[in-house]
């Protein structure tokens, strides 16, 4: 892997601000990004500025303003054309899933693909295709060792990765393609859907399939940004991404699991960025029985204590403000005490959010309203936390507290609720 060699911007490459960014039409005083924070825009950076918030790069002034609007998560790629899709091999790591490859090989027309078989019980064939290639490896070596076995097969400068229970949806790789105009970015990766609502005789979905289409691990949402550690999006998954030859760190073989974060993590720490495109979507053939579903998720929670040795502090399944925390804590003691801390500090809160917010129409407003945010974020952290990543903490509470066991179900009750919501309602 390399640093990225330049920085600039192409001439011709758009950006556009985050409408979530923008109050009341007004351009000048962006609030936004993650961490947050505000930016100010001048009278001549708002005379390159449309009326719709894009900036096209054209000289050295909109190629700086639009950098830093996107450094900042406040404005979002608008990109050119970039590679064509004969600069680009997909890569398919595969064990026993025979199925899964002939699916993808016909939904990838035109495209080199090299199917690494890693070890399956019965060989894995592919179709007779001078574009499809086959490697077999003799031991069973893992997901990451089978892409880093495709990526040194390909010659081309990008390399898709596809897990061969994915399925590529429309011009997802032509929209993922175009982001590699900028030459900072290091790895594109798209939404990942459901592939199919299996129905039963009534037409309705099962439960389980429903579930794992609504809220499946691999779905990072319906919002754009930058993927960095600590953020709404702080990785995104191998199942579905396609990286720079010159910016891929390669997959750590010795992780069986989450080695697609420790990739991004690394390739931010090297100072390439990672974007991650909602409206390009490959679809997943998700598990649909139960015990499948739920061991793959004790599966994937293997990888947080690795994470977490390899990645100081990074994987911490609560980050936040010492502050904020105490604050959090406090309100969910549903005491009269409890209450009284919560609102001194969101007071405190408040006026260090505020108070750069000087000159801001509505700041009282806009402060008041990341307060909120903020409290009920950490309030769904601490949640998961119990609910989840601190389960055995959780079950001695509930055996000796008769208090934890109530709070214990009004919090999977609450977090339920809302995570029905936040899958119905867009995010304003």
């Amino acid at each position: 892997m390399t640093v990225p060699p330049i920085r600039e911007l192409p001439v011709g490459f758009q950006v556009q601000i985050d409408p979530r960014c923008v109050r009341h039409g007004d351009l000048r005083n962006l609030v936004g990004g993650s961490p947050l924070r505000v930016l100010k825009m001048s009278d001549k950076a708002l005379g390159m500025t449309s009326a719709d918030g894009r900036i096209e790069v054209c000289d050295a002034g909109t190629r700086n303003l639009a950098r830093t609007l996107l450094d900042a998560g406040i404005a979002h790629p608008r990109p050119m054309a970039g590679p064509q899709e004969s600069d680009v091999t997909v890569v398919i790591p595969a064990h026993d899933n025979q199925t899964g490859v002939d699916r993808l090989i016909e939904a990838l027309p035109g495209l080199r693909v090299i199917v690494v078989d890693d070890a399956s019980e019965r060989p894995l064939t592919v179709v007779d295709d001078d574009r499809v290639q086959l490697i077999r490896l003799d031991v069973n070596s893992g997901p990451g060792a089978a892409r880093n076995a495709g990526f040194d097969a390909a010659e081309t400068d990008f390399v898709a990765f596809l897990d061969s229970d994915t399925v590529p949806q429309g011009e997802w790789l032509t929209m993922l393609l175009s982001h590699f105009s900028d030459p900072v970015v290091g790895i594109v990766a798209p939404r990942i859907v459901g592939l199919d609502d299996p129905a039963g005789d009534d037409g309705g979905r099962r439960p389980v399939a429903a579930y794992a289409n609504g809220f499946s691990s691999l779905d990072m949402g319906p919002n754009e940004g930058p993927v960095r550690p600590g953020t709404p999006i702080a990785y995104v998954p191998s199942a579905a991404m396609v990286v720079r030859r010159t910016a891929f760190g390669r997959f750590d073989e010795s992780l069986r699991v989450a080695e697609d974060v420790d990739l991004c993590w690394r390739t931010h720490a090297d100072g390439w960025a990672v974007r991650y495109d909602p409206v390009a979507h490959v679809a997943h053939d998700h598990r649909q029985s139960l015990r499948a579903m739920l061991d793959r998720r004790r599966f994937y929670g293997t990888g947080a204590a690795e994470l977490a040795r390899r990645h100081d502090g990074l994987a911490a399944p609560v980050m936040t403000s010492i502050p904020l925390a105490i604050a959090v804590l406090a309100l969910v003691t549903r005491t009269r005490i409890g209450l009284g801390i919560a609102l001194i500090l969101s007071g405190w809160i408040f006026r260090r959010i505020r108070k750069p917010l000087d000159g801001v129409p509505a700041r009282d407003v806009i402060a008041a309203r990341n307060v909120g945010r903020a409290l009920g974020y950490g309030v769904l952290q601490i949640w998961s936390a119990v609910l989840r990543h601190y389960w055995p903490l959780s079950l001695l509470g509930l055996l000796v507290s008769a208090r934890f066991r109530r709070w214990f179900l009004e919090a999977a009750i609450a977090e339920a609720a809302v995570m029905w919501l936040r899958s119905r309602i867009p995010e304003p």
